[in-house]
């Protein structure tokens, strides 16, 4: 399944219809955010209500906060341990 989310282009039809317009959400909101369309929001607001709207725009962009903040810092993640 990582490989299909990996190649969605190519793997579309394994991919649930919700999964897809939160992952295109996903990549629109990291990449340009201004972007979001009122094509993907109508295919967003299909599959998910308000509130579910609202909370997957927060993790999508504490993730991004995430990412750049320690990218800003350079914070390199833990070692696993073997």
């Amino acid at each position: 399944m990582v490989h299909a989310l990996d190649h969605l282009d190519e793997h579309r039809h394994l991919v649930p219809r919700l999964q897809v317009a939160a992952l295109r959400f996903a990549e629109i909101m990291t990449t340009g955010a201004r972007e979001v369309n009122e094509a993907l929001w109508d295919e967003l607001q299909a599959h998910f209500d308000d509130g579910e709207l609202v909370e997957i725009a927060t993790v999508i962009g504490l993730f991004n906060f995430f990412n750049r903040f320690a990218d800003a810092l350079q914070i390199l993640p833990p070692q696993q341990s073997s």
